[in-house]
């Protein structure tokens, strides 16, 4: 049955029910829409048609439009699933029950196809070779790695109970495998395995060491956040050189977060707390100025305009395609950029049977793709993520993240922000 859009439902709901169709409603002028938040808060309060309106767009043909992209999708979607059982069991044809080992994650978009190339080559080749082994035992593989820009809840959705826990994972970030609701009924029950014995130096330090003594979670690499300095909007304001240089009362509504890459976002959110407190996520706030794509800062034709934000919180990976003759610069805190991790878990249980995967996605080669291809440093020891010796990380350290409920605290910590928005929060609505 063919789907239709109902454009008097408001802007949320129907990209609740059609994801797909955020990303054209952003290129049509509706920005905030990237962001999650302010998707659920302003999107709840307009229709989909007014919002046309608001933005002179043609209704008729902008319908005509995103019917197509939804059917388009769906049919998508159903070729993806039906050629993934193909691609992913060797095993499919046949009728007797076997163990199913699933491999499920999240990989950082700028890099997910090369990764994905790389990490379906050793597939095919070791359930070629093992298949025999694999057929005996009575076991089988499958996998399903997605990109960042998808969001998380399809994963989240397999922590139903233990049979459906995926026993290799992969999330950036920190509000998926550390939020106690989600895991702790399995963190419990010392249900995960994955040793890193040898760790970049990068990462292991005085300052910083990204091993989890426990042995649970593996890091394979970093997302770290930097600032961007608008050198035309700092009208004679310092240049930040520290975090708690963007919370005086020179930088308020001067700053830009980026919203869409919540991972960052949330890294962001809890460093500060760790930092400076509830008092650092109240200026923050005030600090905040736009919610911006790191990409929108570094566009080619960008000029300076009235009111532009100062600084913009972004990716390494972003600011390393900023020109040398932009009116940009890159800044690397002298306290340390922000750390959102890219975690790795696998089943205790199943771990031997993994262990080829997740021995490559902790992979010199793996990890040089990270580096090179896109600016994420690597945590295997072998890879020179070429990065001075001064710079330093804000790592929020394995005791907070194990001590804490981190989903429940950065609940409170986006409430938080959101109310010291306040009204401000209205310039961001669609």
């Amino acid at each position: 049955m063919n789907q239709k859009i109902n454009l008097d439902d408001t802007v949320f709901a129907l990209t609740e029910q059609y994801p797909q169709i955020v990303s054209y409603l952003v290129q049509k002028g509706f920005a905030p829409l990237s962001n999650p938040v302010m998707r659920k808060l302003m999107g709840s309060k307009i229709s989909l048609k007014k919002a046309l309106l608001s933005k002179n767009l043609d209704v008729e043909s902008c319908e005509a439009e995103l019917n197509s992209l939804i059917a388009t999708a769906h049919l998508t979607e159903q070729a993806d699933s039906s050629l993934k059982k193909l691609k992913n069991d060797p095993f499919s044809h046949l009728k007797d029950e076997r163990q199913r080992i699933n491999i499920q994650g999240i990989l950082p978009c700028p890099v997910r196809i090369p990764l994905l190339e790389a990490f379906e080559e050793l597939y095919a080749s070791y359930t070629e070779t093992h298949a025999d082994e694999m057929k005996k035992a009575g076991y089988t593989f499958s996998y399903d790695l997605r990109s960042a820009n998808l969001g998380i809840d399809w994963l989240a959705d397999a922590f139903k109970d233990e049979q459906t826990v995926p026993d290799l994972m992969l999330s950036t970030g920190f509000d998926f495998f550390f939020d106690k609701a989600r895991m702790a009924p399995y963190t419990k029950k010392d249900m995960f395995y994955c040793p890193v014995l040898h760790m970049n130096a990068d990462f292991c330090s005085d300052s910083i060491d990204l091993r989890d003594k426990d042995n649970v979670y593996a890091v394979i690499g970093v997302v770290p956040a930097l600032m961007v300095v608008n050198k035309a909007a700092l009208n004679g304001r310092p240049m930040p050189k520290r975090w708690a240089d963007l919370f005086t009362d020179e930088f308020e509504n001067a700053l830009a977060l980026p919203f869409k890459d919540l991972d960052l976002f949330n890294a962001l959110l809890l460093n500060v707390y760790k930092l400076f407190g509830d008092e650092g996520i109240q200026k923050l706030a005030k600090a905040c100025g736009s919610f911006l794509h790191p990409a929108q800062m570094v566009k080619e034709n960008y000029t300076y305009k009235e009111g532009d934000p100062a600084v913009h919180i972004a990716p390494y990976f972003f600011s390393t395609m900023i020109r040398d003759d932009s009116q940009l610069e890159v800044v690397w805190p002298e306290d340390g950029a922000v750390l959102a991790p890219i975690f790795m878990l696998a089943k205790k249980e199943t771990y031997e049977k993994t262990r080829v995967f997740s021995d490559f996605f902790l992979s010199k080669e793996v990890g040089t793709l990270l580096s090179q291809n896109g600016f994420f440093p690597s945590t295997n020891p072998d890879v020179d993520n070429k990065l001075d010796k001064d710079k330093k990380f804000l790592w929020i350290g394995w005791d907070f993240l194990k001590q804490n409920d981190i989903g429940e605290l950065l609940e409170k910590l986006n409430a938080d922000f959101e109310k010291a928005l306040g009204a401000k929060s209205e310039r961001f609505a669609v």
